[in-house]
């Protein structure tokens, strides 16, 4: 069984609620984050399977539809490959924020299936999110969670850094 780094998008790969971009709607709304690149090429380079499990609300509430999610990715994408770096799946929900769908996060269904689907030990795996949804997704998973920021949410999470960069670090260095 493989093990995997499951990555909340907004927040932990890229800005949002920033100066520069409020909502990520369009490629030219996404930006990487400092030390994303260098932090996913470092979890690729362990060993670890990485996905993106992202809620994407805005599709159910007309912001956005699926081809310009679909962009957005290959944007995300393609900001990685920079770096040498790479997502192995990309799980999103979406429906409205209370829609109350099995697959949007502080349920567990995207992370699910995707260990389903790659043969994951989620015992040996981690949900890395900025958002108490993310960390109660992950905890419902079986996976061990990591928060990203600071602490003004995430006190259920098992452990906390500043940003991506700083938790691969730790990540890679696990036995």
């Amino acid at each position: 069984m493989n093990r995997a780094v499951f990555l909340d998008r907004d927040g932990v790969i890229n800005e949002v609620l920033s100066k520069r971009v409020k909502f990520v709607n369009k490629p030219d709304d996404f930006y990487l984050l400092d030390g994303v690149g260098e932090g996913i090429k470092m979890l690729n380079d362990a060993g670890f399977k990485v996905f993106v499990v992202t809620n994407q609300g805005g599709i159910g509430l007309g912001y956005m539809n699926e081809s310009d999610l679909l962009r957005v990715h290959e944007k995300m994408e393609k900001d990685l490959k920079a770096y040498h770096a790479h997502v192995d799946d990309i799980a999103y929900c979406p429906h409205k924020p209370h829609a109350n769908c099995p697959c949007r996060k502080p349920k567990p269904k995207m992370i699910l299936d995707l260990a389903r689907k790659y043969d994951i030990d989620l015992s040996k795996s981690f949900m890395v999110g900025d958002r108490d949804p993310d960390i109660e997704a992950g905890k419902r998973a079986g996976t061990r969670t990591v928060f990203i920021g600071d602490r003004d949410e995430g006190e259920e999470a098992d452990i906390a850094f500043p940003d991506l960069l700083s938790a691969a670090t730790w990540l890679t260095e696990l036995k």
